[in-house]
């Protein structure tokens, strides 16, 4: 090759290195996002949870991925879309319930997992210890379980003629014996008969009011369920409908026109999953990191509904609320 023509070739190469290096886009981490219900029932939960991501300059579409897995409302498909996530080696895995956590774990040890639950994460097997929760797994938790005998002494105290309430669980949800199992105790010492009555689908929820109201029931229990979260507008036409004092762990419920509730707002926990999702992403050690506990509970009245089933809520109840819709 003569000289001339070999470095007008050099050159060229040269002159294409600049090209070729502006092609090469470096690698965003793909967090996997897997979730037991559908896409359409959750807007409220990704919202929130790239809220927390976004608060450490996160954003989807720009230096993060997210892949989502969706159940839609079919918990035994967890494990093959937990597989799947962890076939395509995800950055990290964010299962915002306790059973989409428990999948992920069974489906990984290596790939760290963020949860969040109602449960307590020690006793469910996410973790063996919430200050260091070993292996690949850390989240949060909130207080929604902790709380469930104390929305059942609320009902007692707004409704105290009923002296038979329904508890309306999620059996898919894998919390919902603990669920039963204190609302039971609670009962017991409040002298009150309870009828548990179970529901994974819409169809299900419609049947149970209509249940209830042909038992007797005088009052409803809605335990905290992702489910039922995002079934806040049925289950407040349906405490209309049949006119069944019902309290829920969930605020939006009392937003779209049911009785009242108590429990962790929802906004939070799933910004909070994001938060933590970004700690992971810049190197905190799920193994060494704490799960944390959500401390704000919130006690949330509609005095519309109330007067439109003609019942008022004591001064006492009233004074300890967070919010009155009126």
């Amino acid at each position: 090759m003569k000289r001339r023509a070999f470095i007008t070739l050099l050159g060229g190469a040269a002159a294409a290195w600049p090209i070729a290096a502006r092609g090469q886009q470096p690698k965003v981490p793909v967090i996997g996002f897997l979730e037991r219900k559908s896409a359409r029932d959750s807007g409220q939960t990704v919202a929130a949870f790239h809220r927390g991501l976004n608060e450490a300059a996160f954003i989807e579409g720009q230096n993060i991925a997210i892949e989502y897995r969706w159940a839609e409302n079919s918990p035994d498909r967890l494990p093959m879309l937990a597989a799947d996530l962890v076939q395509r080696n995800v950055a990290l895995i964010a299962a915002p319930d306790t059973v989409s956590a428990l999948a992920a774990k069974a489906a990984t040890t290596t790939i760290p997992i963020v949860f969040n639950t109602s449960a307590d994460p020690v006793a469910v097997g996410l973790v063996s210890s919430l200050n260091r929760p070993g292996g690949n797994v850390t989240g949060t938790t909130s207080l929604n379980a902790e709380v469930a005998s104390k929305r059942l002494e609320l009902l007692n105290e707004v409704v105290p003629k009923a002296s038979s309430i329904g508890l309306l669980v999620n059996q898919a949800s894998g919390i919902a014996h603990v669920n039963i199992a204190d609302m039971q105790a609670a009962s017991r010492t409040l002298g009150l008969q309870i009828l548990v009555l179970n529901a994974s689908s819409n169809d299900e929820i419609d049947e149970a009011f209509a249940t209830l109201v042909q038992r007797g029931v005088g009052a409803l229990v809605v335990t905290a369920d992702s489910l039922f979260n995002s079934r806040s507008q049925q289950l407040a036409a349906l405490v209309l409908r049949y006119a069944l004092p019902t309290i829920s762990a969930n605020r939006e419920f009392t937003v779209a026109g049911g009785l009242f509730s108590y429990g962790t707002g929802l906004a939070d926990i799933y910004r909070q999953l994001g938060v933590y999702a970004a700690k992971i992403l810049k190197g905190e050690k799920a193994a060494e990191f704490p799960v944390s506990q959500s401390t704000k509970v919130e006690l949330v009245i509609n005095l519309r509904t109330a007067k439109l089933l003609g019942l008022s809520f004591p001064l006492a109840v009233l004074g300890r609320a967070d919010e009155v819709i009126e």
